[in-house]
C-alpha cells in the first residue's frame, strides 16, 4: 500500500535533486538572504516584482539540506506569476501546516503540491528547514536588508 511518507520521500529528492527556479535572476526588484546557523542552509531569494504586485519571476541560490532545498523549489514552483497578496496568505496557510498537530490534514485545496511538506512534523527539528525559504522570501518582499532566520 501506497503511503503518504513515501510520497513525502519522493517529493523531497526529486525536489532536491532538481530544483525548480534554481539560479539567479539576470534582473530583480527584491531580494533577500536567509540563513538557518543550526543546521548551515543558507539561501538567497531573488524576485521580480511588477507595479501591479505580481510575481513575475522568482529563484533562490543556497545549499542546504535536502529539506531546505525542495521546500525552496516547491515555493518558488507555488508563488510565481501569482501577487504578493497571494504569497503572504500561502506565508500564513505553510507556517500553520508544518506547526499543526500530526492529527490534521493539510489543506490540500490552498496548499496544492505544498501540502507535501506536512510530513517535516513528525520531525520538528525539521520545520526550521522547511520554513527557512519562506521567512526569506518574506524578508525579500519586505525589503529587509537583515538575514531572515528561522531560530
Amino acid at each position: 500500500m501506497f503511503d503518504l511518507r513515501d510520497l513525502y520521500q519522493q517529493v523531497i529528492v526529486d525536489h532536491n535533486k532538481s530544483p525548480r527556479n534554481f539560479g539567479k535572476l539576470s534582473e530583480c526588484s527584491h531580494e533577500a538572504d536567509g540563513y538557518n546557523p543550526l543546521c548551515g542552509d543558507k539561501l538567497h531569494i531573488y524576485l521580480k516584482i511588477d507595479d501591479d504586485g505580481i510575481i513575475e519571476d522568482v529563484s533562490f541560490e543556497g545549499e542546504g539540506c535536502a529539506i531546505s532545498i525542495a521546500s525552496a523549489s516547491l515555493m518558488t514552483d507555488a508563488i510565481k506569476g501569482r501577487p504578493v497578496k497571494d504569497f503572504e496568505h500561502l506565508f500564513d496557510d505553510f507556517q500553520h501546516m508544518v506547526t499543526s498537530d500530526l492529527s490534521e490534514m493539510p489543506d490540500d485545496e490552498r496548499l496544492g503540491k505544498l501540502a507535501v511538506l506536512a510530513g517535516v512534523r513528525e520531525f520538528p527539528s525539521r520545520i526550521k528547514c522547511a520554513t527557512l525559504c519562506w521567512h526569506t522570501m518574506k524578508s525579500a518582499v519586505q525589503g529587509s536588508d537583515q538575514p531572515a532566520r528561522t531560530e
